[in-house]
């Protein structure tokens, strides 16, 4: 096992990576900007390394700084937790360069799922569903024909795309050569690269995601379903373990499908298949490479801490369980507490004044802020997640209603107005909702 691991990261994630360690009898080290000197990632790490200015590009994207922050530390290993460098293939080659661990994929795997036409075609030789539309790059030329080929709506995505940038939908032939053009544009602006793709574009779906594990002994496992389908502009708000819209067989059949096509690749560490959902049908979106922003939920359902999981694996350790032996239970729900306006999503960092966790059975509260910190405009704004677990549904709704109502950040506007409405939605409440639920709702308030 590791003596020492370097945090590659801040926020909430580099706290939760802490945590892990810490439990686990490791060392840690924190790196953090100039804007981060006072944050509570740096505070709790036995060591931290001040790699550089508050720019991103300065400070957490800099790979040299990373690993230099290594070599003075000790730090055998390198967490990259979610975001930054987490899916960077590049950073994951130069890690094991320098005789490092990168607690994570290979990086070849992250460089394959990367790429969406790439993830695509493979996912599909290994006999993942995917939505029917263009096998690879769509040019103007051929576009029209593969539309009609697999029938309007449409949707044109950026190969190199991500948190909903580069995705345009056309829908009817009318409308085809402007969401090109726009969806083009955007990932040109976005990425360096404006190569698009095309799919059918489903009208209903769900976001539905299966945590998979995997280690070096040739052992993959699932930890079932996160529902993710309340979303705006395509960024996740609040996720939820299982579905409501899946049984237990359902659950099986995909789960089995993506352990099968996981052990084939010969995947290694952490890892979620996400797809669209609809009519009792799944469809490959994307796989992400890393630990996800909801893991909490799957954790609370299963009882095993996934950071964990992934520090084992690297180590070169035996998954400890069996698929048998993962159990479901209960319902957990988790609400991404932004620093931002509950309706318009307008950034809003500053100072907190006041602060109180909500408490008592099955509530937890994942986040790096505290009375007297002043949130950044840095980064991204999220602030906490609140995560709570009971025996099902209708008990979880309950208790993240209670929970909410307890939770106080003070000094800055955040997303805990819009929970507070939501959880008391007859369509939340039932769960009867899409991903394109929460953007007419919004619509409806005149936001």
């Amino acid at each position: 096992m590791f003596e020492k691991i370097l945090i590659a990261n801040r926020g909430e994630i580099a706290l939760r990576i802490n945590r892990a360690c810490k439990e686990m009898g490791i060392a840690t080290v924190a790196v953090h900007s100039t804007a981060d000197a006072d944050a509570m990632h740096v505070r709790l790490a036995d060591e931290s390394v001040c790699i550089g200015p508050p720019a991103a590009n300065q400070s957490y994207l800099n790979i040299p700084a990373i690993i230099a922050a290594c070599e003075i530390t000790g730090a055998e290993a390198i967490h990259p937790g979610y975001g930054f460098l987490s899916e960077n293939a590049k950073f994951a080659d130069i890690v094991e360069e320098h005789g490092l661990t990168f607690i994570g994929p290979r990086a070849d795997h992250i460089r394959m799922m990367g790429d969406k036409i790439t993830a695509k075609q493979t996912v599909k030789e290994l006999g993942i569903p995917t939505v029917p539309g263009s096998d690879g790059e769509v040019s103007d030329s051929d576009a029209a024909k593969i539309a009609e080929e697999i029938g309007y709506p449409v949707l044109i995505k950026a190969t190199a795309g991500g948190g909903g940038r580069g995705m345009k939908v056309a829908q009817n032939a009318g409308e085809l050569s402007f969401a090109l053009s726009t969806a083009r544009n955007e990932a040109k602006a976005a990425f360096g690269n404006d190569t698009v793709y095309m799919e059918k574009y489903l009208q209903k779906p769900r976001h539905i995601e299966i945590q998979i594990l995997a280690d070096s002994h040739g052992k993959v496992i699932h930890l079932g379903e996160r529902d993710c389908s309340l979303q705006r502009r395509h960024q996740k708000v609040w996720e939820e373990a299982g579905s409501p819209a899946l049984n237990s067989t359902e659950r099986d059949e995909i789960g089995g499908i993506c352990t099968k096509a996981l052990t084939q690749l010969g995947y290694l560490g952490a890892g979620t298949i996400e797809f669209l959902y609809e009519d009792g049908r799944f469809y490959f979106i994307e796989m992400n490479t890393r630990l996800q922003v909801e893991h909490p939920v799957t954790e609370a359902i299963t009882g095993l801490d996934i950071v964990r999981e992934q520090i084992r694996i690297a180590a070169g350790g035996h998954l400890e369980m069996n698929q048998s032996d993962v159990v479901f239970e209960g319902h957990a729900i988790e609400c991404r507490i932004n620093a931002e306006n509950a309706f318009t999503f307008r950034p809003s960092p500053g100072q907190i004044t006041q602060f109180h966790t909500p408490g008592g059975l099955g509530v937890r509260f994942d986040s790096a802020i505290y009375a007297g910190y002043k949130i950044p405009p840095y980064y991204d704004s999220l602030a906490g997640k609140l995560i709570v677990h009971a025996r099902n549904r209708n008990e979880c709704l309950l208790r993240l209603r209670r929970a909410l109502d307890e939770l106080v950040v003070g000094g800055i506007e955040t997303t805990i107005p819009l929970f507070q409405k939501l959880v008391r939605e007859p369509d939340i409440i039932n769960g009867d909702y899409s991903i394109h639920w929460l953007e007419k709702y919004l619509a409806k308030l005149g936001h």
